[in-house]
């Protein structure tokens, strides 16, 4: 009994191991090729795994983009939590330092890749409503992050209070985007810089 036991737990594991990895692959070849771009078997070559497979986990390609965003959101909700609701930072220290690590990471990667939920955002919102639900779900929690520190930062009177926590936050994430989809384009992280320099030093600084 307990060796069959072990080995149904096993093969579950392996099981969520699988699905893991295709969402995992999946996310990287999503994220620098966009959601058109992206072919069921590139991904499943990539992994070495029979097309059963995917279609066992996934009912299509539209479904799997969806399991995309909501683990890709997970695992990038925990890092945001970190800097926007650090206790040990100020709240505008807690926006330079979001803003400072994604130009960072955009310029890592010479000015290209970006966020999966902004790329996906500018290519599907039109294309599919599954997705453009899926995403903007995603970017309501984000906006709440931000919010709940600009209104923390409002209270200890460093960020700007002529304008609500909400409609500050709107404003920073959609410079944000704005200037990480500049960057990119003219390939070049000016954008990023203005962005930090303009917005948080002067926009929203008391």
């Amino acid at each position: 009994m307990e060796l069959t036991k072990e080995l149904m737990a096993s093969k579950t594991a392996a099981k969520q191991d699988t699905r893991i990895a295709l969402l995992e692959v999946g996310m990287d070849i999503m994220l620098e090729k966009g959601y058109s771009n992206t072919g069921i078997q590139e991904i499943l070559s990539a992994l070495q795994v029979p097309k059963g497979s995917f279609y066992h986990y996934f009912d299509s390609k539209e479904n799997y983009a969806v399991e995309i965003i909501r683990h890709f959101d997970d695992c990038y909700t925990t890092m945001l939590k970190t800097i926007v609701s650090n206790p040990e930072m100020t709240p505008l220290k807690r926006l330079r330092t979001y803003a400072n690590e994604s130009r960072n990471k955009l310029n890592d990667q010479a000015c290209r890749k970006g966020c999966l939920i902004g790329n996906l955002s500018q290519e599907m919102s039109d294309q599919s409503e599954v997705l453009r639900t899926e995403l903007s779900i995603v970017l309501a929690k984000r906006l709440e992050l931000f919010a709940a520190c600009i209104e923390e930062g409002q209270k200890l009177g460093e960020i700007k209070s002529q304008h609500s926590a909400a409609e500050l936050a709107d404003l920073f994430m959609s410079a944000l985007s704005g200037a990480v989809m500049m960057a990119k384009t003219l390939k070049r992280i000016e954008p990023l810089d203005n962005f930090i320099n303009i917005m948080i030093d002067d926009l929203i600084k008391a």
